[in-house]
């Protein structure tokens, strides 16, 4: 497949979307099956990528020698992208029941499918540049969808948002400034800082690294830049979801992995501060956002502080600087983006039929809605980590990568996986067993609760899905733990 096809698969969801907001369709029938052919087109043609390979770059112009827009998929493309093929149909087919309930579909959508196009844009994108572009235009596509309802909530979220992205940029960019000094700003594995003119700027890059990590950790909900995300919940729930689940921080996690691995490179930054701040900063982030999650009623804001502390399980392991952190890493990625999107559809169901937003308003619905909290259930035990679910394995394997280094800090990002997985429990059963076997107590809830249904085949047909998918990484996940381990060392 050439690689002009690459950018068939960044600019249909563009054009489309863009189209969209420009020539509103009314028909919704028209409409939906215009969005969901979009969607699954562009699936298609990055399954196309994935299988081909496409070798070589596609440069499309450049605005300075150093500042080239180039795409291209290499290894660590492949995972990103097959998270984005796989899931954004689905939640596609979700939006479409849930936003019947909302308005203004026609802005939602165009914003919606724009985000596609952006987020494969960041996937295989060739250089920090392209990336960097990339990532804040994905910043303005998903802060119409932030505010969407327009009301105090959602405009408040909207501001929280474009000011912690906006600092965010600004260090990004300076680490970015940095690379293209003391090296080239195209992505290469292990590096791709001039050796020479390194020479003795060695600390000085390293705290550069620390600005880019922080930069793009805002996206990646990394403590202090995390709070952004549980704000964002107001949004509607397949906003939520792709704010949580696939795109935006995937795109945040995505970015500082192409930043340690591919830009300033692990022989700059192993057994240095950078390593151990990235790896405290990623320790008390998983703490903090699981405690957190413990303390919370309000069932979106417990599972966005959740995300709060999976994405640094992520960046934990990818702060090993190892391959093996590396490939732990990719694995919590996949299978956090599934177990947590199932969350928060399940969160949207409930919303929707219910019109109920906390824990406490929930015992007795596990009957009344027994898909919706079937999947909840298998979500709860994936996030977890419970055997034999993906979790358990992308923890432990983050945990293995952690100790081999064998310094203090590291040890404390074990114990911090422990102490995490134990609060990840403790708020996920607070859910499930009131919803299934409501006390005494919690009887006249039940009750009340008896009226309300299952939600329709949409919302249904969506979360039967994600469960499947779920069950099939689940139990193959040896062979995607190979695959994504080749994936870390750069030969797929």
């Amino acid at each position: 497949m050439s690689q002009v096809w690459i950018l068939a698969a960044i600019l249909l969801p563009l054009l489309a979307g863009a189209l969209l907001l420009l020539r509103p369709v009314e028909n919704r029938r028209t409409h939906n099956g215009l969005v969901m052919a979009v969607s699954l087109v562009t699936s298609l043609l990055i399954g196309g990528l994935l299988l081909s390979r496409p070798e070589g770059t596609l440069e499309l112009g450049s605005i300075h020698p150093a500042l080239t827009f180039a795409f291209r998929v290499d290894s660590l493309s492949l995972v990103f992208l097959a998270i984005l093929a796989v899931l954004w149909p689905i939640a596609v087919l979700y939006s479409f029941e849930y936003m019947s309930h909302e308005h203004e579909e026609n802005r939602f959508f165009g914003f919606f499918t724009m985000t596609y196009g952006v987020v494969t844009a960041i996937a295989t994108a060739a250089n920090l540049f392209t990336l960097y572009f990339c990532y804040e235009l994905l910043t303005l596509c998903t802060l119409p969808l932030v505010m969407h309802e327009m009301d105090g909530k959602a405009r408040h979220a909207g501001k929280t948002y474009i000011l912690y992205s906006m600092t965010g940029a600004a260090l990004a960019f300076v680490a970015m400034a940095a690379v293209a000094h003391y090296g080239s700003l195209d992505f290469v594995l292990g590096g791709s800082l001039n050796a020479a003119a390194a020479a003795g700027q060695e600390n000085l890059l390293r705290l550069f690294f620390l600005l880019g990590f922080f930069g793009f950790g805002v996206k990646a909900a990394v403590w202090p830049g995390h709070l952004w995300l549980p704000t964002a919940s107001v949004a509607p729930t397949p906003v939520s979801a792709l704010l949580h689940a696939v795109a935006v921080v995937n795109a945040g996690v995505f970015a500082i992995l192409r930043l340690t691995y591919y830009s300033f490179g692990t022989g700059l930054l192993q057994g240095s501060f950078a390593q151990w701040v990235m790896m405290g900063a990623c320790i008390l982030t998983i703490v903090f956002g699981s405690a957190m999650s413990w303390r919370l009623q309000h069932l979106k804001r417990r599972l966005a502080y959740s995300t709060v502390s999976n994405l640094s399980y992520i960046l934990l392991g990818a702060s090993a600087m190892t391959g093996a952190g590396l490939g732990a890493a990719l694995l919590h990625m996949a299978a956090h983006s599934v177990f947590k999107i199932i969350l928060f559809f399940c969160a949207g169901a409930i919303l929707c039929q219910t019109k109920r937003e906390y824990v406490f308003q929930l015992p007795g619905l596990g009957r009344r809605m027994p898909v919706t909290f079937t999947a909840f259930a298998l979500a709860s035990l994936g996030l977890i980590g419970i055997p034999p679910f993906a979790g358990f394995f992308s923890k432990w394997a983050i945990a293995q990568a952690a100790v081999e280094l064998n310094h203090p800090v590291a040890w404390l990002g074990a114990l911090a996986l422990a102490v995490s997985a134990f609060f990840t429990g403790l708020y996920q059963v607070m859910v499930l067993v009131p919803a299934f076997f409501p006390t005494r107590e919690q009887a006249a809830i039940a009750a009340e609760n008896q009226s309300f249904t299952e939600a329709g085949w949409q919302m249904k047909t969506a979360l039967v899905l994600l469960m499947l998918l779920a069950l099939a990484i689940s139990f193959g996940v040896g062979g995607l733990s190979d695959v994504l381990s080749r994936c870390a060392q750069g030969l797929m």
